[in-house]
C-alpha cells in the first residue's frame, strides 16, 4: 500500500506492529475521516498479564495517542471456558471467585498505559460475561451458530494443531472461538466497535467475527494482528529460565523488570525499541547502529524506558540505580529482588542449592545443582563450587543480608527474618 495517510496506521506500519489486515487501505481511509473505537481481548487465566502481552497492550496505547478511542475486553466468560489457541492441553478451568481476583490485578496493569474516562478518546473496560452469561443455548445456535462452518474451522491452525498432534480438543474450548466472534458483534453493536486487534494467532478467530457481523447485521469490520512475539534466538517472548516476565511488581520486581529488557539480545535492541518505547524512530535508527559494547548504552536506554512506562520513574531510577552498584560497583543495590530466611534457618545451615532454587535463580533444585557444579553460581560476589555447602549466618556478615548470584545478570538478596 502507498504510504499510510492516518497517524494510527503509520504508526502501526513503521513501528513493527503489523502482520495482518483485513482490509489495512479502508482502514487508514476510515481513521482519517472518524474516531475509531478497537478492543483487543484479554482472559482472566492470572493476576496480570506478562510482557508476552504487551505488543497489544502497546498497540492499544498507540490508537489513543492516534485520537481513537481503545476497549480493553476483560474474558471473564470466556476465561471459563478457555482459548486453545497456541496450547497443547486444555487450560484449567477457574472458579468465578478466582477470574474476580485475577480481573481485579489485571485492571491495575492497563492503568499504567491507558487513560481511562468518559472523554471521546476514553479507554473502557468491559466483561464479556455481561452479554455470554445471559445468552440461551438454543436460540444462540439458531441466531449464530449456523453462520459457522465446521469444515473451516477444522483448518485454523489453533485447531489444527491440536488433532494433528492427536491431542484431545473438547467440545467446550471448541465453541471458543464462536464466543470470540460474538464479543466482536456484541461490541460493534454496543460500542459502535469497528476493529479488532490481536496477536497473530488469534487471525481465524477475529476473521470469524469480521463475517459474522457481516452476515447478521451487513457490517463492515476491520481485523488487525501483530507478529508472532519471539526473540532473535527464537525463544518465545516474555518467557526466562526462572519463569515469566509479569506486568505487576507484585508479582516481579521493577529491577527484575528493568534487568529483563537490558539482557536483550543485540539483534532484538532495534525491534524492542520500536515496540516497547516511545523514541522517536531517528533515534531508534541511531541506536540500533551502535556496535560493539556501545550496544549496551541503547539496552538501558530500552530497560530504562520500558520500566518508566510500566512502573513509573521512581522504580525506574531505582532499578537504574541498583543495576549500577550491583554491576558497576560489585555491590548489592536495595532493588535486587530478595527471600526472607528465618534466623534459626540459617542457624543451622540451607544448602547451597536450596537457597538458588527459592531465590528464583534456577527453576528447580536439579537446575541449582548443575549451575553450582558448572561454576556458574557466586556466593556474596565469590565462587561457589560445592552445590551442597551449607549458607548460614556466617555468611551474611556485617550487612545482615547474603548475596546469590547465577551468571552475571541475575541476582537476588537473602534476608534474615
Amino acid at each position: 500500500m502507498p504510504d499510510p495517510s492516518s497517524t494510527f496506521v503509520r504508526t502501526v506500519v513503521d513501528r513493527g506492529y503489523l502482520h495482518q489486515c483485513t482490509d489495512l487501505d479502508a482502514l487508514d481511509a476510515l481513521a482519517c475521516e472518524r474516531m475509531l473505537t478497537a478492543y483487543i481481548g484479554f482472559d482472566c487465566t492470572a493476576p496480570s498479564l506478562h510482557v508476552g502481552s504487551l505488543v497489544s497492550i502497546m498497540l492499544l496505547r498507540r490508537l489513543q495517542q492516534a485520537g481513537h478511542r481503545p476497549i480493553v475486553l476483560m474474558g471473564g466468560g470466556t476465561t471459563r471456558i478457555g482459548d486453545p489457541t497456541g496450547r497443547d492441553e486444555a487450560r484449567k478451568l477457574l472458579s468465578d471467585a478466582e477470574i474476580a481476583a485475577n480481573m481485579a490485578g489485571i485492571r491495575k496493569v492497563f492503568a499504567r498505559f491507558l487513560d481511562f474516562g468518559d472523554g471521546p478518546t476514553g479507554a473502557v473496560m468491559v466483561n464479556n460475561a455481561d452479554w455470554l452469561d445471559g445468552l440461551s443455548y438454543i436460540p444462540f445456535l439458531r441466531d449464530f451458530g449456523r453462520h459457522f462452518s465446521v469444515n473451516r474451522m477444522l483448518t485454523f491452525e489453533s485447531v489444527k494443531l491440536r488433532l494433528d498432534r492427536e491431542q484431545p480438543l473438547s467440545f467446550l474450548e471448541f465453541n471458543y472461538m464462536i464466543l470470540q466472534a460474538f464479543d466482536f458483534l456484541e461490541l460493534s453493536r454496543r460500542r459502535d466497535c469497528v476493529l479488532q486487534m490481536g496477536g497473530s494467532d488469534q487471525w481465524g478467530n477475529i476473521v470469524a467475527g469480521v463475517e459474522l457481523a457481516r452476515r447478521v447485521d451487513g457490517r463492515a469490520l476491520f481485523g488487525l494482528t501483530t507478529p508472532l512475539m519471539t526473540t532473535a534466538s527464537g525463544t518465545k517472548m516474555g518467557k526466562t529460565a526462572s519463569g515469566a516476565v509479569w506486568l505487576s511488581d507484585e508479582m516481579l520486581s521493577p529491577y527484575q523488570y528493568w534487568q529483563f529488557w537490558r539482557n536483550t539480545e543485540d539483534a532484538d535492541v532495534g525491534r524492542f525499541l520500536r515496540l516497547f518505547t516511545e523514541l522517536p524512530l531517528a533515534e531508534i535508527e541511531r541506536l540500533e547502529r551502535l556496535q560493539g559494547s556501545a550496544i549496551n548504552d541503547a539496552k538501558v536506554v530500552l530497560a530504562d524506558a520500558a520500566t518508566r512506562l510500566c512502573h513509573g520513574e521512581a522504580a525506574r531510577a531505582a532499578a537504574a540505580d541498583t543495576a549500577r552498584r550491583t554491576f558497576a560497583e560489585d555491590g548489592s543495590g536495595d532493588a535486587l529482588p530478595s527471600i526472607p530466611v528465618s534466623r534459626d534457618e540459617l542457624a543451622a545451615g540451607v544448602p547451597a542449592f536450596e537457597l538458588f532454587r527459592r531465590a528464583g535463580l534456577a527453576a528447580s533444585g536439579g537446575e541449582a545443582r548443575r549451575l553450582i557444579k558448572g561454576g556458574g553460581a557466586r556466593l556474596n560476589n565469590q565462587p561457589l563450587a560445592e552445590e551442597t555447602r551449607p549458607i548460614s549466618l556466617a555468611d551474611a556478615g556485617e550487612t545482615g543480608q547474603i548475596k546469590l548470584s547465577a551468571g552475571k545478570k541475575r541476582h537476588a538478596l537473602v534476608r534474615i527474618v
